[in-house]
């Protein structure tokens, strides 16, 4: 038995709606549609377009032609509220957006214990703080439901208002112990437990596309709705001791685990309890990512990257590092010289566009490193092999640099992992695939495309430049 099923990919540059042949030996992806997002500033406030992202969703869903199923996933913690009509308040704030600078310490001298109960990093952007950011704004006092990017396209397609496990544990307001929403944290913030929709978990149908959508009854599925949470379900692992980098704007490096880890060592080095598919724990940290690259390559009016890295890969190793994990380095704008002003905190700063990418690089990989072996030592966790997946799997130099700077071997692949583990979820719910996670991930090995990077060079370089960035961290 195969099964035929969309799997909207959303990503802070662009949508794509790919259509997934899956059954128990076959796993085809093909892209039928891709178009932009990005923030759109109206006023002093930063937006999501969301209706465009909606119309894009509508025109891949139509290219796709016959379907068994559709799921969503997009980046996490942002959100639209509706009122009591079911009407949108207002476009979606970015979470790039300025009006959460200084929220999360103000609240965390009100609330000081928040960690061990939603056992989140504190990250600026974090819906907990976007939410607290907003009060007393007219769109909040109305609201009657607040829906998460994923709940409120599925909502668009179907009616229905649920918000999916795996990013409702990105918000900052769900109990990581129970699972459930925390409804005193709630209250606590100033808002009523109401506002938060039935909480759905991946495998479950939402309901069937409204037929002004498809005129066929084509299910939602409730998939990781959490682009990462997709992603690990991607993850091609056949070694259970693995990590996993997933790639993309942002870098999230972490392990899989039973259970979460809310030890007060945990939170000193911000470590994140989200919920991933199956009931697992992705135990995790953000770090920058390609972001840092994107901007500045905005920057230079995008210049050929191949190029650009061909020359990094011959500029000298680690000669200018930054910390990728920095809160500084969120904001968009000014990034070459962020970089540059950072770098010389450390030492001698990139002084050409190919010494900026190295630093980029190698600070990432290095930022890959500490992580891993971080998430390995406060969750017991074994770790002998790595996993790049995403939009950086494409990345040789950076491939090879998480390598060398492990000391572990990395595979890198598949791009596409959250629409991989979108689709397969999917696949598994109408019956097309069984078995646990272990057997999903054995047939994305046994399917896509991989490459070994196998670590070289000595570990204590990559010690040193640890050291360079310690005393500032």
């Amino acid at each position: 038995m195969t099964v035929t099923v969309a799997a909207v990919d959303l990503g802070a540059s662009s949508g794509r709606v790919l259509k997934a042949v899956v059954g128990p030996d076959r796993l085809e992806l093909h892209e039928v549609a891709r178009f932009p997002n990005g923030p759109v500033r109206l006023g002093d406030t930063l937006h999501w377009d969301a209706p465009a992202l909606y119309s894009g969703v509508l025109g891949g869903l139509e290219a796709a032609g016959s379907l068994d199923g559709v799921g969503i996933d997009s980046w996490a913690v942002d959100y639209g509220l509706l009122d009591s009509t079911g009407a949108l308040l207002g476009n979606p704030v970015h979470y790039r957006d300025s009006r959460t600078d200084g929220v999360a310490q103000r609240l965390h001298q009100r609330l000081p214990d928040l960690y061990s109960t939603n056992g989140l990093q504190e990250l600026p952007f974090t819906t907990i703080y976007q939410l607290v950011a907003a009060a007393g704004t007219p769109q909040l006092e109305v609201a009657r439901s607040l829906l998460l990017i994923p709940d409120l396209l599925g909502y668009w397609l179907t009616g229905r208002r649920v918000a999916e496990t795996t990013n409702a544990s990105t918000t900052g307001l769900l109990d990581a112990t129970t699972r459930e929403w925390a409804q005193e944290l709630i209250t606590a913030i100033g808002l009523h437990p109401g506002l938060f929709p039935p909480l759905v978990t991946p495998g479950e149908v939402i309901g069937d596309l409204l037929p002004h959508v498809r005129e066929d009854a084509t299910p939602l599925i409730a998939v990781g709705s959490h682009d990462t949470a997709s992603a690990v379900v991607g993850v091609p692992a056949t070694n259970p001791h693995f990590a996993y980098v997933a790639t993309g704007t942002w870098s999230l490096v972490g392990v899989e685990l039973a259970k979460p880890v809310l030890t007060p060592d945990s939170r000193a080095a911000n470590f994140t309890n989200e919920l991933g598919v199956d009931g697992t724990v992705r135990y995790l940290r953000n770090v920058m990512g390609l972001w840092l690259l994107q901007e500045c390559l905005r920057e230079w009016g995008d210049p050929d990257l191949g190029e650009l890295l061909e020359r990094a890969a011959a500029q000298p190793a680690l000669a200018a590092v930054v910390d990728a994990g920095d809160q500084e380095f969120i904001p968009p704008g000014g990034m070459t010289q962020r970089i540059v002003t950072a770098a010389s905190r450390h030492g001698a700063p990139p002084t050409s566009r190919a010494a900026v990418v190295r630093c980029v690089l190698d600070s990432l990989a290095l930022a890959h490193r500490r992580s891993v072996r971080e998430a390995a030592a406060l969750s017991g966790a074994k770790v002998e092999v790595v996993h790049v997946v995403g939009g950086g799997a494409r990345n040789e130099l950076l491939c090879q640099l998480t390598a060398d700077a492990c000391g572990l071997p990395v595979i890198a692949g598949p791009v596409e992992a959250a629409a991989v583990g979108n689709a397969l979820v999917q696949a598994r719910a109408l019956g097309a695939l069984q078995g646990d996670l272990t057997a999903l991930r054995e047939l994305v090995a046994h399917t896509q495309p991989l490459r070994r990077y196998e670590p070289s060079g000595s570990g204590a370089v990559w010690d040193e430049a640890e050291r360079r960035l310690t005393p500032l961290r």
